[in-house]
C-alpha cells in the first residue's frame, strides 16, 4: 500500500471510506494546471509524458483506439507525441478527450482556468475525429472494439472500460457536487447502497485489470498534480465503497493490522467442518469475517463456531474484530 493512503481508515467501507478518500485526493491536489500555456507546465506537457505509450516512447496511447496496422487513423492505437492539434483541420492529429465530458458535469467543466476542467486525471490522449464521435454520449455497455451503441450511448471498447470506469470514480470522489457518475453513464445503479454509482462502472472496474499504462500515467500525474487515482492503485476499493462484483486487490483485506493473536485464536476443525474461535480472551470477539486470499469478503458471523461445509476448501483470512483491536490469521479449509 502507497504511504500516500496512511491516514486513510480502511476498516471502514462505503460512503465512509468514500468520504474519507475524497478528502485525501481533494487535500492533496497541490498544482492546478493550466489546459494551454507557454510561461508553464500545462496539460499538454503532463499528457507527453503521462500517456506515453510503453511500445514505443516517442508516442502517446490513444484512448479508444484499437489497431495501428490499417489506413483508417480513427482506429490507431497511438501516434507520435509530435502530432498534437493545435488548430484546425485536425484529420491525423490526437487531441485532449475529457472522458468526463465537460458538458455532463453541473456546471460544466471549464478548462479556461485551472481546475476541475483541466484536471489531467480526466484528460486522455485521443485521436481527434474518435473524440469527435464520442463527443459527450455517455457510457453505455457493449462489446468489441469502441462505439456508439443502438442505443446512442458511447462504448469505450473491451480494452479501455476499466481505464474508463476508474476515471470517472476519481473524478466522482475529487469533484462529488460537479461530477456525479450517474450523470455519465447509463443504466441501472442497484449495486450502491445510495444508488450513486452505475452498475456498469463496478462492472467494468472489476471485468479489465489495471495496467501498466495506468499505473505508469497515475505516477506521472500524481508528481505534476500531488494527488493519486485511487481506483488505479486498488480497484477493490471501489468494492468496498459502491459493493458490486469484487475487482482485483493487490493490498490483500483492507484494514488489517497485524497483532499479535496473544489469547485469541482460530482453527479449522475438520471433523465438524467448522471454524472455532478460541483462547482465554474469546469472550471479547465481536465478530468475524472471513476474505478469500484476493481480499473477497466470503461471510460473516458472530459467534464462536460457523459451520463452514458449504465453502470451497484453501487458505482464507479471518479478521476477528475484538472489543480493542483487530486480529488478522490464516487457516486453511480442508
Amino acid at each position: 500500500m502507497p504511504s500516500y493512503y496512511q491516514g486513510v481508515d480502511f476498516t471502514l467501507s462505503g460512503d465512509s471510506l468514500k468520504d474519507q478518500l475524497s478528502t485525501l485526493i481533494i487535500s492533496t491536489h497541490h498544482t492546478r494546471l493550466e489546459y494551454t500555456s507557454n510561461n508553464s507546465q500545462d496539460t499538454w506537457d503532463v499528457i507527453k509524458s503521462s500517456d506515453t505509450y510503453l511500445q514505443d516512447t516517442t508516442k502517446v496511447f490513444l484512448v479508444y483506439g484499437y489497431d495501428d496496422s490499417d489506413l483508417s487513423f480513427e482506429n490507431d492505437l497511438s501516434r507520435d507525441k509530435g502530432l498534437s492539434c493545435h488548430g484546425s483541420p485536425c484529420d491525423g492529429l490526437w487531441n485532449r478527450e475529457h472522458v468526463y465530458a465537460k458538458s455532463l458535469a453541473t456546471p460544466s467543466l471549464n478548462h479556461n482556468h485551472p481546475g476541475s476542467g483541466t484536471d489531467v486525471h480526466n484528460l486522455r490522449s485521443c485521436d481527434y475525429v474518435t473524440n469527435t464521435w464520442r463527443g459527450n454520449l455517455k457510457f453505455g455497455d457493449g462489446n468489441g472494439v469502441s462505439n456508439q451503441t443502438t442505443s446512442g450511448f458511447w462504448f469505450p471498447g473491451e480494452e479501455w472500460k476499466g481505464d474508463i470506469a476508474r476515471i470517472i470514480m476519481y473524478m466522482y470522489l475529487r469533484y462529488p457536487n460537479q461530477c456525479s457518475a450517474n450523470d455519465v453513464g447509463s443504466g441501472t445503479s442497484n449495486y450502491s447502497f445510495l444508488g450513486d454509482m452505475p452498475d456498469i462502472f463496478l462492472e467494468w472496474n472489476s471485468q479489465d485489470s489495471v495496467s501498466a499504462f495506468e499505473e505508469q500515467r497515475n505516477n506521472v500525474i500524481a508528481q505534476a498534480q500531488g494527488n493519486r487515482n485511487p481506483f488505479i492503485d486498488n480497484p477493490y476499493l471501489a468494492t468496498a465503497i459502491w459493493d458490486g462484483p469484487a475487482a482485483e486487490n493487490p493490498w490483500g483485506p483492507l484494514g488489517i493490522t497485524n497483532y499479535e493473536t496473544g489469547f485469541i485464536k482460530a482453527y479449522f476443525q475438520s471433523d465438524q467442518n467448522s471454524i472455532v474461535i478460541s483462547g482465554k480472551n474469546a469472550h471479547q470477539v465481536i465478530s468475524v469475517t472471513m476474505y478469500s486470499l484476493t481480499g473477497h469478503q466470503l461471510g460473516n458471523w458472530t459467534g464462536l463456531k460457523k459451520d463452514v461445509s458449504g465453502f470451497s476448501k484453501g487458505v482464507v483470512v479471518l479478521v476477528i474484530k475484538t472489543q480493542t483491536k483487530l486480529i488478522r490469521q490464516k487457516i486453511r479449509l480442508f
